[in-house]
């Protein structure tokens, strides 16, 4: 007796790109005998054993239920709208990394049943490819060129090539396809270049560029002789600015300091005048009681003559008068002020 069969048996392992579109086929075949209601369920094989099989998306009773399997939500779908035509295949969207493994088929009309296993594997294209120089760029030193992808599934391979010059690795250069490691030997001024480095795999490509520039040696030793001279003169001028600094702060601190340095112990020096307007006052007061007619053996002095300062040191002397017989004459009723009038005696000094 003939019963339900699953035709598509052609292709039964698919390998996709992440963000791609796959389509798992399950088509079928009804015989007479198969009376029962059709079931069809797609189900996702864990690695683990131990693991139950989770249910992604079924059909019965006329109905089609997608919402057992929350990782594929909007994700999935059956290929024909009406798998009662005898097409049950899977539509998986956006595919993912995650969304590798093995789906199994299962058509069910009783008293038929059938089922078909498919191993789909989700690859990564290589992306964020970046692409470096390690060792110094000198002539006659080693480098090496280096090319890694962020992103990307294994088997991941990588592959250099020159895009200036000769379009040619250097003779001594060593690749290895795995690491993305290209190491040149004794460099010289010829491999200077742009190099291209081309990361693949089985679902795509990605690739990056770094440019070699080879150069003669540093002169290590004269870096760092200027770098010591260099040193050595920006101290000396720092040494300079910070002595004229100080130099300059104690000469304000001096000039600061005599300005205002007063002594409470010794009195401020007399000037002439008023040491010749102190004596001249003092014999004013001496003579005031003498009158016109003793005034007139002394002899008048100049005011414009005015005397030393040794008269300070010396003491001070009081004439003596002989007492008068002729009474002075009264000048408060004459109008007239008596004036006081210094005079000088035959040995120079003033009475």
């Amino acid at each position: 007796t003939r019963s339900l069969t699953i035709t598509s048996v052609d292709q039964s392992m698919f390998e996709k790109a992440q963000g791609e579109k796959v389509t798992l086929p399950c088509t079928f075949e009804l015989s007479e005998e198969d009376e029962g209601p059709l079931d069809i369920e797609w189900v996702l094989i864990p690695a683990d054993n131990q693991k139950k099989e989770q249910i992604i998306i079924m059909y019965a009773v006329d109905r089609i239920y997608n919402h057992y399997y929350g990782a594929m939500t909007g994700r999935m779908q059956f290929t024909n709208l009406d798998p009662r035509s005898g097409d049950g295949s899977l539509d998986i969207l956006n595919l993912k990394a995650a969304d590798t493994g093995t789906y199994q088929c299962k058509v069910k009309k009783a008293p038929g049943v059938q089922s078909k296993k498919i191993q789909l594997t989700v690859l990564v294209k290589p992306a964020r490819t970046k692409c470096s120089i390690e060792g110094s760029q000198e002539i006659g030193k080693d480098v090496t060129l280096k090319c890694v992808s962020q992103e990307g599934s294994p088997l991941l391979s990588y592959d250099w090539r020159r895009v200036s010059g000769t379009q040619e690795l250097p003779a001594t250069s060593m690749l290895n396809r795995n690491t993305g490691e290209l190491l040149l030997k004794n460099a010289s001024r010829e491999y200077s270049g742009t190099y291209n480095c081309v990361a693949s795999n089985r679902v795509g490509t990605d690739e990056c560029s770094v440019e070699l520039n080879v150069t003669p040696p540093v002169n290590t030793a004269g870096i760092i002789t200027g770098a010591i001279i260099g040193t050595l003169l920006g101290l000396s001028v720092l040494c300079s600015l910070i002595f004229c600094c100080c130099k300059k702060h104690r000469e304000k601190k001096y000039e600061k300091e005599v300005h205002h340095d007063i002594r409470e112990d010794v009195p401020p020096p007399k000037s002439r005048s008023s040491t010749a307007r102190s004596y001249i006052g003092s014999n004013r007061s001496s003579l005031g009681s003498m009158s016109p007619s003793n005034m007139e053996g002394y002899t008048k002095t100049p005011y414009s003559q005015v005397p030393s300062e040794d008269f300070e040191r010396a003491p001070p002397q009081n004439p003596t008068f002989a007492p008068s017989k002729v009474a002075a004459p009264n000048l408060s009723r004459m109008g007239a002020v008596p004036v006081m009038i210094p005079a000088q005696s035959k040995d120079g000094s003033i009475v």
